[in-house]
C-alpha cells in the first residue's frame, strides 16, 4: 500500500505541474518553441519523479517468494488454519505417546558401574552360594542409581525456588561362605529432600551471596571424600576413612549451606567464593532411619579459597575444616544394656586443581566411647570389654589420604567442549588424568597388638590409577591396588580393577 501510495502521489505532482503551466499560459496563445520548450520540461520532471519511485521501491523491504500485491484468499487462510490444527495434534499425540509426564517439570539422571576385577589374594565371599573353589578375577555391577530432581515454587526474578530431590540406589549385599543363601540386590531410598534458596546467584547474578537450606534425607558437610559423589571421584574404590568412620552415611535431618564474597571472572565463567560453610542438625543413625537416642549429632565446616584472580597459580587453592558432634549407642556382648557414647568426628582437608596439576589432601580422626576394663588405659586390645562394665574408654582412629594427579585433554575447556561449534551435546573432547593415591588407615591408634578383639589392623592402599573421559558424564577408569597391612599374619596383596561408569 506504501508502494501505491508513493506513485499516486507522483501522478498528482505531475498534474500540478500540467496546471502550473497551463495557467501560466491562461488568456495567450503560445507559440511553437514555447510548446516545445515545456513539454521538455514535463519530460525531466517525470524522468525525476521516475528515479525517486525506483530508488523508493528498492529500499523497501521484500520478502521473498511474496508479492506486494498478493492478498490472501478465504481459501488461503482456510488452508492456513488446517495446516495449524493438524500440528497442534501430532505434538499433542507425540506428548500423550512419547513423552513422559508429570505434575511438575522433572529432570531425570543416574549413573551406573560396570566393573571387571582381578586379584592376587582367593576370595570365597560374595557369591550366590558357597563357592567350591576360591575365585581370582569376576565381573560385577557395584552401584547402579536413579534420581528425579525439581522445582516445586520457581522464583524468576529472585531465584527463591523451592526444589526437591527424590534418588535410590542398587547395591548387592555379600551372602557369607558358611551358608547356601544367594547374595540379595537390594534398591534402596538414597536422597529425598526438599531445598529452599533463599540467595541464588544462579539466578541473580554470579556476585552474589549463595545461602540454601535442605530438609530431608542427603550427604552430611564432612570434608571432600565424603561429598564427593561417584561420577567425580579420582579413584574407584572410596579412602578408607569415609566408611570407617561412617561419614559417607547419609543422614536425616537440615543442613544450612552457603558461601561469602564471591570471586567472579565472567569470561572463564568462574566463581570462586571466598568462604563456604556448612551447619547443620541430624538424626546420626544413617539413612532410611529413626533416631536410635535420645540426642542428635550435630556438623559444621567451613572452607577458605584463595583469594586470588583466575589467572593466579594459586587459584583452586581451597582449605577446609569439618566437624561432628555425635552420639551413639556403645554396648557390648549378647544382653548389654547399652548406654550414649561419644562418636565425634574432627577434619581437615586441602585441595588444589589448576590444570594440569591437581592434588587432595585429607586427614580425619573419630574419637568413639566403648567399654572398658579399666579407666584409666588406653582403649587397646587387651583393654576394650567383652561385656557392659560400666567403665568407658575411648577409640581414637585417624585416616589420611593423598591423591596428585595430572591432566591434559580439552573435555572441561568453554572453548571445546562443542558449544556454538555446531556440534551435537554428545560431542565431547576426550581427556586423560593419570593419578597416584595414599590411603591409610588405623582404627585404633593405642593397639599396638597386631591382632586382638574389637580391634583391626591398620592398612595401607596405594593405587596407581588412569581416568580416561569420553563424555560429560562417561569415563573408563583403571585402578591397581597394593594392600599392605601391619598385621603380619595378614599378607600382602594386589589387585587390578577395570570400570565403565556412565551417566545420563
Amino acid at each position: 500500500m506504501k508502494l501505491k501510495f508513493k506513485l499516486k502521489a507522483s501522478n498528482a505532482y505531475i498534474a500540478l505541474a500540467f496546471m502550473a503551466y497551463a495557467g501560466a499560459s491562461y488568456g495567450a496563445t503560445p507559440t511553437t518553441e514555447e510548446l516545445q520548450k515545456q513539454i521538455e520540461e514535463l519530460k525531466n520532471i517525470v524522468h525525476t519523479l521516475q528515479h525517486q519511485v525506483n530508488a523508493e521501491k528498492a529500499a523497501a523491504p521484500v520478502t521473498p517468494g511474496i508479492e506486494l500485491e498478493q492478498i490472501a484468499t478465504k481459501d488461503d487462510i482456510g488452508g492456513l488454519r488446517a495446516d495449524l490444527d493438524n500440528y497442534k495434534y501430532d505434538v499433542q499425540r507425540l506428548r500423550d505417546t512419547k513423552s513422559p509426564l508429570t505434575t511438575r517439570g522433572t529432570t531425570i539422571s543416574g549413573s551406573v558401574q560396570l566393573r571387571a576385577n582381578s586379584t592376587s589374594a582367593p576370595l570365597t565371599t560374595g557369591g550366590a552360594t558357597t563357592q567350591s573353589t576360591p575365585r581370582y578375577s569376576s565381573f560385577d555391577v557395584p552401584l547402579a542409581n536413579i534420581a528425579f530432581a525439581g522445582s516445586l515454587f520457581k522464583d524468576y526474578g529472585e531465584g527463591r525456588n523451592l526444589d526437591y530431590k527424590l534418588g535410590f540406589n542398587y547395591a548387592k549385599t555379600v551372602s557369607p561362605t558358611t551358608t547356601t543363601t544367594a547374595a540379595v540386590s537390594t534398591f534402596s531410598l538414597q536422597d529425598a529432600y526438599l531445598q529452599y534458596n533463599f540467595i541464588n546467584p544462579a539466578v541473580t547474578g554470579l556476585e552474589d551471596l549463595n545461602l540454601n537450606i535442605r530438609f530431608g534425607q542427603q550427604l552430611t558437610a564432612f570434608g571432600l571424600e565424603a561429598q564427593t559423589t561417584d561420577e567425580l571421584k579420582p579413584s574407584i574404590n572410596a579412602a578408607q576413612f569415609v566408611a570407617g568412620l561412617g561419614v559417607g552415611a547419609r543422614q536425616i535431618g537440615v543442613i544450612v549451606r552457603g558461601d561469602y564474597n564471591p570471586y567472579v571472572d565472567y569470561g572463564f565463567n568462574y566463581r570462586a567464593p571466598l568462604i563456604e560453610y556448612a551447619v547443620g542438625v541430624v538424626n546420626g543413625s544413617g539413612p532410611n532411619q529413626s533416631d536410635n537416642n535420645g540426642r542428635k549429632d550435630y556438623l559444621a565446616r567451613v572452607a577458605v579459597t584463595a583469594p586470588v584472580d583466575y589467572t593466579s597459580w594459586l587459584r583452586e587453592l581451597k582449605i577446609g575444616a569439618s566437624y561432628q558432634r555425635g552420639v551413639k549407642n556403645i554396648l557390648a556382648g549378647p544382653v548389654a544394656t547399652p548406654i550414649d557414647g561419644n562418636s565425634d568426628r574432627y577434619g581437615f582437608d586441602l585441595y588444589y586443581n589448576h590444570l594440569p596439576f591437581g592434588a587432595s589432601y585429607e586427614y580425619a580422626t573419630g574419637r568413639d566411647s566403648t567399654f572398658v576394663t579399666n579407666a584409666a588405659l588406653a582403649a587397646s586390645a587387651s583393654n576394650i570389654a567383652a561385656t557392659n562394665t560400666g567403665k568407658t574408654g575411648q577409640i581414637k582412629s585417624v585416616g589420611q589420604t593423598l591423591t596428585l594427579f595430572y591432566t591434559w585433554g580439552e573435555q572441561w575447556l568453554k572453548s571445546s567442549n562443542g558449544n556454538g561449534q555446531g556440534k551435537y551435546d554428545d560431542w565431547w573432547p576426550k581427556t586423560y588424568q593419570p593419578f597416584f593415591r595414599i590411603d591409610r588407615w588405623d582404627p585404633n591408634t593405642a593397639n599396638a597388638a597386631a591382632t586382638g578383639a574389637n580391634v583391626t589392623a591398620k592398612t595401607e592402599i596405594d593405587t596407581i590409577g588412569f581416568n580416561l573421559f569420553f563424555a560429560e558424564t562417561t569415563k573408563l577408569q583403571v585402578n591397581v591396588n597394593n594392600y599392605k597391612y601391619s598385621n603380619n599374619a595378614t599378607p600382602k596383596y594386589r589387585d587390578l580393577i577395570v570400570q565403565f561408569q556412565y551417566g545420563f
